[in-house]
């Protein structure tokens, strides 16, 4: 039996990503030759000042928006060679978004809302509903799986669409400041849920925050300065 050590599997590569925007006759770069690698069953955070890219990053890893230079490779494919369809269904089935607002279905409860994603994917719904209720039970919520989004606080709201970006076993979770409205205490509990279902699934995340006492969840976190990325810890 060999002792050689296994090779790590990338998820996320961002391959000398840039991304130009044009404004007032001018140019503004906001990513410049950004390379970054998140293997599975890592959390890194990104931090930067507002303005300073981290929406644009995460649109890119994404494959919400085209780079202006570089790729993108998800699990090993690059994602400018795919069609658009390829794409669409790599969004849909292995990546998961969380945003700072949850966009909860304030008429569907909370099981509900976590299924979603998966019956639009053509899951049967009883699988569907299954697979929600066992991520709702992972993020604290069994007693919460038939209240509306009204009926729950804002921490369990968000915790609500992390088990819903999960639905679908994605290999990559992108979060934008998913705990930016939130208080100190929950934004705490939210984010270690958050990170400890990213590890435990298998899967990677990239999340975009200004909080640094959230670091300590992190395996490393990552500073946009001037359009490059510097590592921080």
């Amino acid at each position: 039996m060999s002792n050689a050590p296994q090779a790590v599997r990338s998820i996320l590569r961002l391959d000398d990503v840039s991304r130009v925007y044009e404004s007032g006759g001018s140019e503004l770069t906001v990513l410049n030759g950004v390379r970054l690698d998140i293997a599975a069953g890592e959390v890194v955070g990104l931090i930067g000042p507002s303005g300073s890219g981290k929406s644009s990053l995460l649109h890119a890893a994404g494959m919400l928006e085209r780079p202006s230079g570089g790729d993108v490779w998800i699990d090993g494919e690059s994602g400018w060679e795919l069609s658009d369809g390829a794409r669409t269904n790599i969004r849909r089935n292995r990546i998961g978004f969380v945003y700072q607002f949850h966009h909860l279905l304030a008429e569907f409860d909370a099981i509900s809302n976590v299924a979603l994603p998966a019956l639009i994917a053509g899951r049967k719904r009883r699988e569907a509903m299954a697979e929600a209720e066992r991520l709702l039970g992972i993020m604290g919520l069994a007693d919460r799986t038939h209240h509306q989004p009204a009926q729950l606080s804002g921490g369990e709201q968000q915790r609500v669409a992390i088990a819903r970006a999960m639905i679908n076993n994605p290999i990559l979770i992108l979060a934008d400041e998913p705990t930016g409205n939130l208080d100190p205490d929950t934004s705490k509990v939210v984010f270690a849920a958050l990170s400890d279902l990213v590890r435990n699934e298998g899967a990677a995340a990239l999340i975009a925050t200004h909080n640094l006492e959230l670091a300590k969840y992190m395996d490393r976190v990552m500073a946009l300065d001037h359009g490059r990325l510097v590592q921080r810890s």
